[in-house]
């Protein structure tokens, strides 16, 4: 797995026929944002289902959404995002987006999601037999291709996520457990929309394979192991019930997601969808040349990211934020500098600035502020304050030795 394979020439001209450049991944966001979908001829019935998903950049407004979930694609260190926002403001639609946009990584050609590294760590004992196989024969175990978005359903039970016992087992004589959503999640975006409506025991084994990396399963005497290092993406409605403080503790980034207030944006995007609906392939078409751009500087920024540093003047400024806000979770500056390192890598840098902060600063750090913890110490303050008083009243050791000579 070590040789990596050659990058696709993609074109980095956008489809206009102009000059310009492109430079950054926002400055592509503002340039498409005005693009004239008029004029779109109905779709011919091709007689099969085809997957045609709405093109991220013909989005409407929404920058902080759009920016925020770039963001988690170059650097699933930021720890996932929630985008949080009423009913019908595109939140599911931007996700499904991505799907063009997603850069590339390794994935295992094994039903049980065998890789290369398995053996490199455990020996050819770690993989299964078709893979031990594969391995001595000089086959590959894993392939090169985009990150794939998994989306758990709303009805999804425990076994579904985690995995249940695997009947195929008995076709290579050994007893596994079969795997689940978060296995198949690995390396890839897991999408849960509605995260607010999940059974509690659902969202537990989310964020502790979200936080680990992996998980394991257990059913009588079989277990097994699975890698889950996947970016986290999920959504809700505050309207429909809020998150548990733990839970919204684990998303790095919060992205709100209002309706458009300008009703100029309103009526565009009106009228993208409406040319959506009446030729899919048209549209997606149309931001092809763009979606190609912003799928290479994706790639870009990630093989960057390794390289950017964070400088020591500009991470106290942002503790001193954090500070100022009464933070208490680590994770604030964890997302905070791994936003802020990720934006400069779209931006083509290798040194964290001033501004970066001030662009992540509001994704990264709002909701984090407990009024309900605030006030637990503002009470136990007074609890210390009057046992250090009752403290110092007590007489020193000396003079309890004297009232007890006299």
């Amino acid at each position: 797995m070590s040789d990596q394979p050659e990058k696709q020439m993609m074109n980095t001209e956008p489809s206009d026929g102009g000059d310009h450049k492109i430079g950054s991944l926002q400055e592509l966001i503002d340039k498409v944002t005005g693009r004239d979908l008029q004029g779109i001829m109905p779709q011919e019935d091709a007689g099969i289902a085809e997957l045609w998903p709405f093109p991220f950049l013909a989005l409407v407004g929404q920058m902080e959404m759009k920016l925020g979930l770039l963001i988690s694609l170059i650097n699933p260190s930021v720890g996932g995002v929630l985008l949080i926002g009423p009913r019908g403001t595109g939140k599911t639609t931007a996700v499904r987006s991505l799907i063009d946009l997603l850069p590339a990584v390794w994935h295992s050609n094994c039903y049980y999601g065998c890789l290369p590294e398995d053996i490199e760590q455990g020996g050819i004992d770690a993989v299964c037999p078709d893979c031990a196989a594969k391995y001595g024969r000089g086959d590959p175990l894993a392939r090169f291709e985009p990150v794939r978005l998994v989306e758990l359903p709303l009805n999804a039970l425990l076994e579904d996520v985690v995995g249940t016992i695997d009947e195929r087992a008995g076709t290579n004589e050994r007893t596994r457990v079969r795997r689940g959503i978060l296995s198949h999640a690995d390396r890839n975006l897991l999408y849960v929309d509605e995260v607010n409506l999940l059974a509690d025991e659902v969202v537990d084994a989310i964020l502790d394979a979200a936080a680990q990396g992996r998980y394991t399963v257990r059913r009588g005497p079989m277990s097994s192991t699975y890698r889950a290092r996947f970016t986290l993406i999920g959504s809700m409605n505050p309207e429909e019930g809020n998150l548990r403080p733990q839970i919204l503790d684990r998303f790095g980034l919060r992205l709100l997601v209002r309706g458009l207030e300008d009703s100029e944006a309103r009526l565009e995007a009106y009228r993208r969808v409406q040319a959506y609906l009446t030729n899919p392939r048209r549209v997606v078409g149309m931001f092809a040349d763009e979606t190609l751009i912003a799928r290479d500087e994706i790639q870009a920024a990630r093989e960057l990211l390794p390289q950017v540093e964070l400088p020591n003047e500009v991470a106290r400024r942002g503790l001193a934020l954090i500070k100022e806000f009464g933070i208490a979770s680590l994770r604030a500056e964890i997302t905070l500098f791994e936003a802020a390192r990720a934006y400069a890598a779209a931006e083509g840098r290798t040194h964290v600035v001033l501004d970066d902060l001030r662009v992540v600063a509001p994704m990264a750090l709002r909701l984090r502020r407990s009024q309900f913890i605030e006030q637990y110490f503002e009470v136990q303050n007074q609890e210390e304050a009057e046992i250090a008083t009752a403290l110092a009243a007590l007489p020193m050791g000396d003079d309890i030795e004297d009232g007890a000579e006299a």
